[in-house]
């Protein structure tokens, strides 16, 4: 079934998608927005970071708050589904979803990345509440704790190098049966007193998604109030790959400074647009100005500069 053409297809529903399709409404266009419900604003965390929420937000209710936002305006339409295709045609684009097709003149993807993150039983409830990636984010809240940090490269040793600003109580679990943490950084741990465990989790005791002690497979018990993972992200930027859109090494969309792609009337906004930076604030801003220049991209050329 084929819908309604839209001005603008946004896909992603998280900070940067509904900072992209406000900023749409307000320049009256019309607006598809999917949400598939899932992502790093999905989880439990609080954001302490995003100015004018004293006390901190959860990243749900910034959701929640946003779709309100949303709702003063009908030309925004929103869409729980998952956008499983997307292709070029000859004035426009098309999302397809299993419930049908869509089709705009412009698109912005805000498709966002999945975090990996140590499985076990349970380990969903700990995200956000005890289990956290982003020192920027979460590393305050960790003060005088009693830190675990996970992963097997260099980059989970200077997580926990850069943690003792906040704790002294602090190791790294490998939770691997390779360590690839190189000599250079295994010696500052040592210079630090941080422990480096060379073993996997076997179980976790905790409840409420707090956690209370770590069991490995070894049988050895590290008890802990907070676990940082550092096991790396996947961009989902498979769409845009589909669409010929240029892709960094790591899979992120390459996008200018007013997050266009290299495919005219395509942008990205968000966590799926760089390795690094991915916080609430980055994804707003990106957003904007993504809708911004989508905006200016359906413009007739008399009413543009060239």
């Amino acid at each position: 079934m084929t819908q309604a053409d839209y001005d603008v297809l946004v896909i992603g529903g998280g900070p940067a998608g509904l900072s992209a399709a406000l900023y749409l409404a307000r320049y009256d266009r019309t607006v598809a927005l999917f949400d598939a419900g899932q992502g790093r604003s999905t989880w439990h965390q609080v954001n302490h970071n995003y100015l004018g929420f004293p006390g901190g937000i959860a990243a749900r209710r910034l959701r929640e708050l946003g779709r309100q936002q949303l709702a003063d305006y009908p030309q925004v339409h929103s869409f729980e589904h998952t956008i499983i295709a997307l292709q070029r045609e000859t004035d426009g684009f098309s999302a397809t979803a299993q419930a049908g097709t869509w089709r705009g003149h412009a698109v912005i993807i805000c498709t966002g990345v999945v975090d990996h993150y140590p499985h076990f039983e349970g380990w969903e409830a700990y995200v956000g509440r005890s289990m956290f990636w982003c020192i920027t984010c979460d590393g305050y809240g960790c003060k005088m704790a009693r830190v675990v940090v996970t992963g097997n490269t260099n980059q989970a040793a200077l997580e926990a190098l850069q943690l003792r600003r906040f704790t002294q109580r602090i190791s790294v679990l490998t939770n691997s049966q390779h360590c690839y943490i190189d000599d250079t950084f295994q010696e500052r741990l040592k210079r630090y007193a941080i422990p480096l465990i060379h073993d996997k989790i076997d179980t976790v005791i905790g409840h409420d998604g707090q956690f209370e002690a770590i069991i490995t497979k070894g049988g050895q018990r590290i008890e802990l109030d907070q676990l940082f993972a550092q096991h790396g992200a996947t961009p989902q930027s498979r769409l845009a790959r589909d669409l010929g859109v240029q892709l960094t090494r790591e899979g992120y969309i390459c996008v200018d400074t007013e997050q266009k792609t290299n495919i005219p009337g395509v942008f990205a906004a968000g966590d799926v647009t760089r390795l690094h930076s991915h916080q609430v604030s980055t994804a707003v801003h990106e957003g904007g100005q993504a809708a911004s220049a989508a905006n200016y991209y359906l413009y007739p050329p008399d009413l543009r500069f060239e």
